[in-house]
């Protein structure tokens, strides 16, 4: 049986409208940008794969999982055209979500090293929900007695991304500019989905020729829902090896660690635990998250060392 899917279910059914922070989570937001942002398709500057995992308040029965897939990468020997695809998948008790986008920037570059870009996100997403993993008091109840399969509907996004050089970096963006009703065919209420904005942003300190600091923030707004605000601090050690921690404004603090494996590969892993009331339980042993990026050179993209973002 499914408490937490459960009371999630019984909470759209018991109000007219539902509106919340319903966007996936990441700790490692620094490494999957274009899952927020579709400015930033192409701007690493080769043929980039980003695979993340998430489990979230583990040992919580429900839970939400995410696993997110990128690709991405420049077109054209401008390289000013970039085209990515974009795969999300959420899980949260009996209810899933799969997203699917194909993301599109074009780059400007700007006086001293600078490079703006813009950006397009088009898509839809795939909804379902599985009332028979629920606890239901009343078999006969004809409000659950129909599942949702694959509920479909679009989506469309934007987002601008500046990067100066290797330096620094700021992005704004809203990957869903649709408004879509969740569980419409439950006469008694909707859980709508809101728009959600995103500012992102990042500055790379070098602290000595082996050692480079990058503190980055995330900001995101939902109309319904608090501010979310993350800050976190990576710190690169001889280009191959991160270190860093991270704090979500009221919800948890974070510890992160990456290795770059090879020139080509790099995988890193993320640690969070809950500052509020349910991270004091004793079934909550906290949310992990592991990410892969591999990415493909062409001979004059080789780099002399890795990019930070």
């Amino acid at each position: 049986m499914n408490k937490l899917g459960t009371l999630l279910v019984l909470l759209c059914l018991g109000s007219p409208l539902l509106y919340g922070q319903q966007e996936s989570q990441y700790t490692q937001y620094m490494y999957n940008t274009m899952s927020i942002n579709p400015a930033y398709a192409g701007s690493r500057g080769v043929l980039s794969f980003v695979g993340l995992h998430r489990s979230q308040w583990v040992g919580l029965d429900g839970a939400p999982k995410t696993q997110t897939i990128n690709v991405h990468s420049p077109m054209g020997e401008s390289r000013k055209v970039g085209l990515g695809l974009s795969i999300i998948h959420d899980e949260i008790g009996p209810t899933y979500e799969t997203n699917f986008d194909i993301d599109f920037s074009y780059t400007i570059t700007t006086p001293n090293d600078g490079y703006f870009s813009f950006g397009l996100k088009a898509g839809g997403h795939l909804l379902g929900v599985d009332f028979n993993k629920l606890q239901i008091y009343n078999p006969n109840d004809n409000i659950l007695a129909a599942n949702i399969e694959n509920k479909f509907s679009p989506n469309i996004g934007i987002g601008f991304y500046y990067r100066h050089s290797d330096r620094w970096y700021l992005g704004v963006s809203s990957p869903n500019l649709l408004k879509t009703k969740h569980l419409g065919n439950i006469k008694l209420s909707v859980a709508e989905e809101r728009i959600h904005y995103y500012v992102i942003g990042g500055y790379v300190f070098d602290l000595n020729e082996n050692v480079k600091l990058k503190p980055a923030v995330l900001l995101k707004g939902v109309n319904g829902a608090p501010l979310s605000l993350d800050f976190s601090a990576n710190v690169l050690f001889n280009e191959s090896f991160r270190l860093g921690a991270a704090w979500r404004w009221d919800a948890a603090w974070s510890a992160m660690a990456g290795f770059q494996i090879s020139e080509k590969m790099l995988i890193g892993l993320a640690y969070d635990k809950e500052t509020t009331g349910l991270g004091n339980t004793s079934f909550n042993d906290g949310s992990y998250e592991v990410f892969l990026r591999f990415e493909i050179f062409r001979r004059q993209d080789r780099l002399i060392s890795p990019r930070f973002f």
